[in-house]
């Protein structure tokens, strides 16, 4: 018996799953090298200012049977993650910003899968440098003493900055703003801080310095662009002070002053020296090398200067000192040195100001009465004043002036040694004006001049001014404008004028009058200046209604001043509208109105207005007037003869209105005329217009008849010229019937 063996689907399946996985190879990275884009990322570089969001890779391998590979990156716990990538397709993506001075190098794990196998790789990515950084300065702030005796050209202070960058964007240069105004130079590459050549500080000058360093690297590449960053600081420089300036006196010049009441030992003045080393100054010795013949000494260190004798042993009147001030250094060495010259003066004792004097001794108070406006450079004769000051020389010397209201008058002299006699001049005659002034009132002064003391007295001028007429009249306005209905009465005000004459008494009234060719209806009252109309003018706004003429006011002495008056009649509603004829005859075309016109003599507006209305029309509803125009038509429904005959029986279509104008016065006023119209069609109606109208016309119906006859006259002459013309010529074609002609005149003759 044979047997045979049978196998389930399921066995053979599992059988066939073993082989494969058995046979299953790893997938793997290509290796492409350092600069390759593709591939494991192994030794990948990449710019530190490289964008975020940039593809900077891409992931490259294979599997061995051709089964789909997918990609992943992993990092290191607690890395940042700078990378991400695209599963399927293996593109690397930038997502975090680089920073080659926190982290220059990234550890990343890239694998690759087919599914069923994993291959990792750990691969080191290098952050390559780009210049984003700028200089900076360390141990800032830099204050530097000097001392003001350095050497030109040393060096004072060592600069120093630094940058993160590699390459040429980490080297830094040195330089300083304002080099040509600078003392100071810096070597750019070690930044080594030196005073210029040629060039020395100067305490005394200037105490501080301030120098701006600028640090600049070298320039680098920055996402794309060639980019040089700088950095600036700022370095003081503190001068010193040495030894090396002489004292300096302070207040110069001296001078002093020895009075008649001076006591021997007192100071008559203090001398003061500095040392001109004012950082460390020394102390300073005071002595007099000349000039005091063993009058005067100087206290050693507080330079006060004493006279030693009693005024009325010193022979001179001017001593000249010289004054020493040398320097002391703390080790009691004397150095340098320096002088000065003060002047003592001996004088009397000032004790006498000035005094003013009348005709009569000491006066403090003068008064005079005088006209106003009186010629400039006129004296004051009615004032008698006199200044004395008792003391002698210098001290007897003062200056005058006048205190009040300036440049009205001037004192002489101005300066006076001892006594004078005072003088005051008129300088501005204008001033002087009893209608500003009644009284003028100034001080006179007197002030010493060279003495210390100043001393001064004063005196009251009090000048009481008396008027003259020195004024015109002058009006209030330089024209007056009025109104007046023309409907006043004679006698009527118009308007009142007003004129002030600023003198007192007499001389400031003043008389009004007019005249001009405007004012033979007005009249002025001379007083009062009120303007009013003649009492029988008649005043008529349609005849005149402006009137223009001069006003003059005059004083007692004849000074007058003009204005001018312009008065305007005003209109009032005294006229009634107008026809030409209290009867009117129109013939009316139809289609075409008629007008009427009356006229309203008035001069003003509305009273010059007239309006048109129609009282009486029978029958009333055919014609229409225009209340502003006075034109009349007939109602828009009558467009022919026949309507006209269908309203009326009256065959001769002639129509009589009453119409009215009115004007617009307040009251207003109104007239009426009868108008007989004749209503025709068109060619009719021209022809019978034309001849009524010659009833109105008997001149043109003599030009008419006129131009008939001259027409005759002409129209004959010439008929006549024709045919005397035609006569010539037949005669010079025919000369043998004109010789007959004259031959047989004799026979007739002869028979008879």
């Amino acid at each position: 018996m044979k047997h045979v063996r049978c196998f389930t689907p399921s066995l053979f399946l599992s059988l066939v799953h073993v082989c494969l996985v058995q046979a299953n190879y790893a997938p793997y990275f290509f290796d492409n090298g350092a600069r390759s884009t593709n591939g494991n990322m192994a030794l990948l570089s990449l710019s530190e200012d490289t964008p975020v969001g940039t593809h900077v890779y891409t992931l490259n391998g294979t599997d061995p049977e051709g089964d789909p590979v997918t990609y992943g990156l992993a990092y290191e716990a607690g890395s940042r993650r700078y990378f991400s990538v695209d599963e399927t397709l293996g593109n690397v993506t930038l997502i975090e910003e680089l920073d080659r001075e926190k982290e220059d190098e990234i550890e990343v794990i890239v694998s690759i899968s087919d599914g069923l196998s994993t291959v990792s790789e750990k691969v080191r990515i290098l952050v390559m440098d780009a210049n984003d950084e700028s200089p900076e300065f360390i141990n800032t702030p830099y204050i530097v003493q000097v001392p003001e005796n350095a050497p030109s050209g040393s060096s004072i202070f060592k600069i120093q900055a630094v940058d993160k960058d590699t390459g040429s964007g980490g080297s830094i240069t040195y330089f300083l703003q304002n080099i040509h105004s600078n003392k100071f130079t810096i070597d750019r590459h070690s930044g080594v801080l030196r005073i210029k050549t040629g060039v020395t500080l100067d305490y005394e000058k200037s105490r501080t310095h301030f120098v701006v360093v600028v640090a600049k690297d070298g320039g680098g590449k920055l996402r794309g662009d060639n980019k040089v960053f700088s950095a600036t600081t700022t370095v003081t420089v503190n001068v010193e002070d040495v030894q090396d300036t002489p004292p300096m006196f302070i207040g110069t010049p001296y001078y002093g002053y020895v009075y008649e009441d001076t006591l021997a030992g007192s100071e008559v003045l203090t001398v003061v020296a500095l040392d001109g080393d004012r950082g460390k100054p020394n102390g300073i010795h005071y002595c007099i090398v000349n000039g005091s013949e063993g009058s005067f000494e100087i206290g050693n260190t507080t330079g006060a200067i004493s006279v030693i004798k009693s005024p009325n042993q010193l022979k001179k009147e001017v001593y000249e000192l010289k004054v020493q001030a040398s320097e002391v250094s703390q080790e009691g060495d004397v150095s340098v040195h320096a002088f000065a010259m003060v002047t003592i003066r001996v004088v009397d004792l000032n004790n006498h100001p000035p005094t003013f004097y009348g005709e009569n001794g000491p006066q403090n108070r003068f008064e005079l009465t005088m006209y106003e406006h009186p010629p400039e450079g006129e004296i004051l004769r009615g004032l008698k004043i006199t200044v004395n000051d008792s003391d002698q020389g210098a001290n007897a010397k003062f200056n005058l002036r006048l205190v009040g209201p300036g440049g009205i008058f001037r004192v002489v002299p101005q300066t006076v040694l001892n006594e004078a006699q005072v003088t005051i001049i008129v300088e501005n005659s204008a001033a002087i004006d009893y209608e500003k002034f009644k009284v003028l009132t100034f001080k006179l002064l007197a002030i010493e001049v060279n003495t210390p003391e100043k001393f001064s007295s004063t005196a009251d001028v009090v000048i009481r001014l008396l008027d003259t007429n020195d004024n015109v009249p002058k009006f209030s306005s330089d024209y007056y404008i009025a109104r007046i209905p023309e409907n006043s009465p004679g006698g009527s005000n118009v308007v009142a004028v007003t004129a002030t004459d600023p003198d007192s008494g007499l001389w400031g009234e003043v008389k009004y009058s007019i005249y001009g060719t405007g004012a033979d209806l007005f009249l002025i009252h001379p007083s009062t200046g009120i303007i009013y109309t003649q009492p029988w003018a008649v005043l008529d706004a349609e005849v005149n209604s402006k009137y223009n003429f001069y006003v003059k006011a005059e004083d007692t002495d004849g000074k007058y001043s003009l204005a001018e008056v312009f008065i305007t009649v005003l209109d009032v509603n005294d006229h009634s509208p107008e026809f030409n004829e209290n009867i009117q005859e129109k013939t009316m075309i139809i289609g075409s109105p008629v007008k009427i016109e009356a006229i309203d003599q008035d001069a003003e507006e509305p009273n010059n207005i007239v309006d048109y209305s129609i009282m009486q029309a029978d029958p009333a509803n055919v014609f229409d007037i225009d209340q502003s125009t006075g034109e009349i038509k007939l109602k828009s429904y009558i467009r022919s003869l026949d309507i006209i005959h269908n309203i009326t029986k009256n065959k001769d279509c002639i129509w009589s209105l009453v119409v009215q104008a009115k004007d617009r016065g307040s009251p207003s006023f109104s007239t009426t005329a009868v108008l007989k119209i004749d209503i025709t069609e068109e060619i009719k109606s021209r022809v019978k217009s034309y001849i009524l109208g010659l009833k109105k016309r008997p001149w043109t119906i003599f030009g008419i008849c006129m131009s008939g006859v001259l027409s005759t006259i002409s129209v004959t002459m010439v008929i006549s010229t024709i045919m005397y013309w035609k006569s010539v010529k037949r005669s010079k074609l025919h000369p043998q019937g004109k010789i007959r002609k004259i031959i047989r005149g004799p026979p007739r003759r002869t028979v008879c």
